[in-house]
């Protein structure tokens, strides 16, 4: 059985910050972009925490914090820095060193999608920073990449498989290769050649909705492998 990884699915152009980024410039760069949070590394790119948008929100005053201000684009911007309250002025020069939580729970891309899953539901988080051997931000996996992965009827992934997947192998003739799929586990059997084999198996793997792959494909005469 084969399953997704993270570095399959992770997002690669990962907005990030850095532990000296100030309060107001986090804001603008979760409204630019379009996210709730980001990882933050240190000067070598090793990610040392992660600010969301609930933690930004925490610093809000009377009501009307400027975090709402910068995402609702209908309120009037905030006033400039020398006509702001004090406890206005001290909240924008808090960093993200502050405001960060860590140490951040990151993830590798070798491991399951389905272990990122289990990870975020266990530790209450909704993004992992993913890392290479040395800690260096590569990307990051969210809950939606995750739903977006697993979130996906048996029809629709049996009809990408049948129509898209495997015809794009050309290895097999018409009908010599059948496809089942039960709550995103997806089943090859039939005959095939010994190169479309892994093939079959690395297409049907990589289509979304996905979760894992049993291969009872036979290659000629002989027996396939589970």
């Amino acid at each position: 059985m084969y399953h997704r990884t993270v570095g399959e699915i992770m997002t690669h152009d990962v907005a990030r910050a850095r532990p000296g980024t100030p309060y107001q410039d986090l804001v603008t760069l979760l409204r630019l972009r379009r996210v709730s949070g980001v990882p933050v590394v240190d000067h070598d790119d090793k990610v040392v925490g992660v600010v969301s948008e609930a933690d930004l929100l925490r610093l809000r005053t009377g009501g009307s914090p400027a975090v709402l201000r910068e995402r609702r684009p209908g309120l009037p911007p905030l006033l400039p820095a020398h006509r702001r309250p004090r406890a206005v002025r001290a909240r924008l020069a808090v960093t993200a060193a502050a405001l960060m939580s860590t140490p951040a729970i990151t993830i590798h891309p070798g491991q399951r999608a389905s272990d990122a899953a289990r990870v975020m539901d266990r530790r209450h988080v909704n993004r992992l920073p993913v890392v290479d051997e040395e800690d260096r931000l590569i990307g990051i996996v969210t809950r939606h990449d995750l739903l977006r992965v697993f979130v996906r009827s048996d029809e629709a992934i049996h009809a990408e498989i049948t129509e898209v997947a495997l015809p794009a192998v050309r290895t097999a003739p018409p009908g010599a290769v059948t496809v089942s799929v039960r709550d995103g586990l997806v089943t090859l059997g039939g005959v095939a050649d010994a190169d479309g084999v892994a093939a079959m198996v690395r297409s049907a793997w990589r289509v979304d909705g996905v979760t894992g792959v049993i291969n009872r494909l036979t290659v000629g005469g002989g027996r396939g492998s589970n």
